[in-house]
């Protein structure tokens, strides 16, 4: 998930007279509602057009797919098969830039856990079509699992489905509707109410916010076994929020920490114990037997 910054803040000069007080005590919901519209659009989606590499410059055989949503969206995604037969990953990534973004760390995962990876652009990222909300990612993550049933024949339980950050608020809330094999949330926020407590300490957006991804209400309805994972010096999304999405899930479920990992650098810091630790929840949690 990219930094959060602050808007710049209205200011109305150093009048106090009674009537100036009266007048911002009536401008102040406005304000914030403002504040909140331009942290929606500004501060949540940083979604960037150029695909700036694809999976041949790091040697990886992939399919570059199109799909359609249940609105009508044009989507992009890209497939990435596996030398051996086993699960199939489904993946969904933060809040900026575009999948090309992610193959440092898509080619790792690819090497260390034998795993097929389905890696999609929500709508208005990359070159999928359309602007990036809420209910949009949501209708995106559920038109890449029909893909995947439809044209890949992939059985919910070989389907492990895995979200960063921003994407971890989309994997859950598919993992609340489907019964796939397990769901991984890699450094999870606890809601975009939450985050705004984090950026904006003073000022109380919260209820003016249309956006919620509120991760919290959404997890305990997932169907899968859960595996959360956050850095403990996240300086992005606050290892504490990760720790309240793992205790609203239910069980089966576990926790890792990335001693000393922040937040977009999990993958390097972590090094063979991540990877172990995912390859290991990913066999327990998978059948081992070849897709139909």
């Amino acid at each position: 998930m990219a930094r959060w910054r602050k808007p710049r803040l209205f200011t109305v000069g150093k009048m106090s007279s009674p009537l100036v007080l009266s007048i911002r005590r009536l401008l102040l919901p406005g304000l914030f509602l403002l504040w909140g519209c331009e942290m929606e659009t500004g501060f949540i989606f940083h979604p960037t057009a150029e695909i700036v590499q694809t999976p041949k410059e790091f040697d990886l055989t992939y399919e570059d797919i199109y799909f359609t949503t249940a609105d009508g969206v044009r989507l992009n995604g890209w497939y990435i098969p596996s030398a051996v037969e086993g699960p199939t990953l489904l993946w969904f990534h933060g809040n900026a830039g575009n999948i090309s973004h992610r193959l440092h760390n898509l080619r790792l995962v690819h090497e260390k856990l034998k795993t097929h990876i389905f890696i999609v652009d929500y709508r208005g990222y990359g070159k999928s079509e359309g602007q990036a909300s809420e209910n949009g990612t949501y209708q995106d993550a559920q038109a890449a699992l029909q893909y995947l049933q439809r044209q890949k024949n992939i059985d919910l339980k070989y389907l492990v489905i895995f979200g960063r950050s921003l994407g971890a608020a989309v994997a859950a809330h598919l993992a609340a509707q489907e019964n796939a094999a397990a769901v991984i949330l890699e450094t999870p926020f606890a809601s975009i109410a939450e985050m705004a407590k984090v950026a904006f300490p003073f000022l109380p957006l919260g209820p003016f916010l249309k956006t919620r991804y509120d991760v919290l209400k959404i997890i305990p309805l997932a169907k899968s076994p859960v595996l959360v994972i956050h850095g403990d010096q996240d300086d992005i999304v606050p290892y504490a929020q990760g720790r309240k999405v793992f205790e609203a899930a239910h069980e089966p479920k576990e926790f890792y920490t990335i001693q000393g990992a922040s937040h977009n650098d999990t993958y390097l810091v972590g090094g063979e114990p991540y990877f172990s630790v995912l390859r290991n929840f990913i066999r327990r949690r998978t059948a081992q037997s070849p897709r139909n």
